[in-house]
């Protein structure tokens, strides 16, 4: 693992309201006079991996010329706050963990929670039954048990539990974690079949509604606290693995009539309730249909989402997360799900796999997104262990053979985000004027500013960070990602 870290940020982690905004101009003027910039860089063809490469000063400069690629960063310009970056604690990724050396665990767990020896994730999510990153598919009642006085989570206990529990302790003893569940249990649904899809039957709605309140009271009771719950992973697809359809309609009614009366019942109300959780293809018509009836809307916190529209041949689609930001300004946008997909071992080297990954988090959090989760956190040799041969990338591989962690260009440029855009970070106002230089930026609570910059080219690109007629000279590497932190 390289060992070239950085310093902490020390951040306070709010948990104030969060909401998408408009932007906001915040009362205290800022200033960039005299202030420092240290810059961290990830760089192909390079040992750089998150390292510290540069320190700038600021000098006045006043109107730049066309001439002169800049960043522009304005503080006093805020808009959405950020509630956390992580990546999902499956089945697949704790049984990988297990089947480590203590000695690799431990860095694991550094690596990816400390805020000071890793990158800082403050995020998780997990699944509510099985998923296809898990080695079987399981439920947690006995068949037929509509009255759920079977339920038991003891399948849980001795992977997926114990694995979250240390990533929580590694954390500082915080992780906000939401859950998601790939398929009710199989006799709840027209199929009898967790797997290709289905869909829940009429009868057993409030079951179901009721199996969401048992999971979180009993993950809760074990010492594991849910910040937050989507109604059904990726509802419009009929998967090889687990899954079960919803339409819009269908998610809507489900969520009014029984989902959200039952959290509230429950007393889990103030549980943040995600809606949607798959591709930005479709999600403006599932938002539409979600928030315009205020029955359903009054429940939903806001709207997850996935990249994964791309298997129909298109890009991301960025623009579709606008229009739902700029139509329900008061709904949050988490994006809950990404990996590269089809897992080959001797491809882990592969710089696109982290530019992929750049890519998305600064245009998601230019959007509007207040929450960003990668999909496994660990995953093996195989890119798995997964149940149905699904197999994908992580951006650490756990090589169970060797024993040995292999960290992937992919954990480095998440890190260019977790470590540096902390909990109660709000996003800033940026723009850049050359189109190489991909560009997002943050200040946190302590009042640090976090500027994120990604050149995707073969070239290097020489530019000035400019703030309030004061700039800072620098060069994005090609193929690179750089924070400059602005103390």
């Amino acid at each position: 693992m390289q060992k070239t870290f950085i310093a902490a940020l020390v951040a306070s982690c709010v948990s104030a309201p969060v909401s998408a905004q408009k932007a906001t101009t915040a009362a205290k003027a800022y200033s960039a006079t005299g202030k420092q910039v240290q810059v961290y860089t990830t760089a192909d063809n390079s040992q750089l991996r998150l390292a510290a490469t540069d320190k700038l000063s600021f000098k006045e400069v006043g109107q730049p010329l066309e001439t002169q690629p800049t960043v522009f960063v304005d503080p006093t310009h805020t808009f959405q706050t950020i509630v956390g970056i992580g990546g999902a604690l499956t089945d697949a990724s704790a049984e990988t963990f297990a089947k480590l050396p203590k000695a690799q665990q431990q860095e694991f767990m550094q690596a990816y929670f400390s805020p000071t020896a890793g990158i800082g994730y403050t995020l998780g999510r997990t699944n509510i039954n099985s998923c296809d990153f898990s080695t079987d598919t399981y439920t947690y009642v006995a068949d037929g048990d509509k009255e759920l006085k079977t339920f038991s989570i003891k399948h849980d206990e001795k992977y997926k539990m114990p694995f979250i529990k240390q990533a929580t302790a590694a954390a500082g003893g915080k992780l906000t974690m939401y859950v998601s569940p790939w398929s009710p249990p199989a006799w709840m649904k027209d199929t009898k079949n967790m797997l290709q899809g289905g869909k829940l039957l009429p009868e057993f709605r409030q079951s179901w509604a009721n199996y969401y309140v048992k999971f979180i009271n009993a993950y809760e009771k074990a010492g594991i606290p849910i910040w937050g719950l989507t109604v059904q992973n990726e509802p419009m697809a009929k998967q090889k693995w687990e899954s079960c359809i919803f339409t819009a309609e269908e998610e809507r009614d489900f969520v009014k009539g029984y989902l959200g009366p039952t959290l509230k019942k429950g007393g889990l109300s103030d549980k943040k309730l995600i809606g949607w959780d798959h591709n930005r293809d479709l999600m403006f018509q599932r938002a539409a249909t979600l928030f315009d009836d205020p029955e359903a809307s009054q429940y939903f916190w806001g709207l997850g989402y996935h990249w994964y529209e791309t298997w129909t041949g298109s890009g991301m689609q960025f623009d579709n997360l606008r229009r739902v930001h700029e139509t329900y300004p008061g709904k949050n946008l988490v994006f809950t799900e990404g990996c590269v997909e089809n897992f080959k071992f001797d491809n882990i080297g592969d710089w696109k796999l982290g530019e992929r990954y750049g890519n998305s988090l600064i245009s998601d959090f230019n959007a509007g997104t207040v929450a960003w989760t990668d999909w496994n956190i660990l995953l093996d040799e195989t890119g798995g262990p997964n149940h149905v041969g699904n197999f994908c990338y992580a951006p650490v591989i756990g090589d169970t053979r060797s024993g040995k962690l292999i960290y992937t260009n992919i954990y480095y440029y998440i890190g260019h985000f977790s470590k540096f855009v902390r909990p109660g970070a709000k996003r800033i106002a940026t723009a850049s004027s050359r189109d190489v230089l991909q560009t997002t930026a943050f200040l946190n609570t302590d009042g640090k500013v976090a500027v994120v910059v990604m050149n995707q080219t073969d070239k290097e690109q020489p530019f000035q960070l400019w703030m309030k007629g004061q700039a800072a000279q620098t060069t994005s590497r090609p193929h690179s990602i750089m924070t400059m932190v602005v103390n």
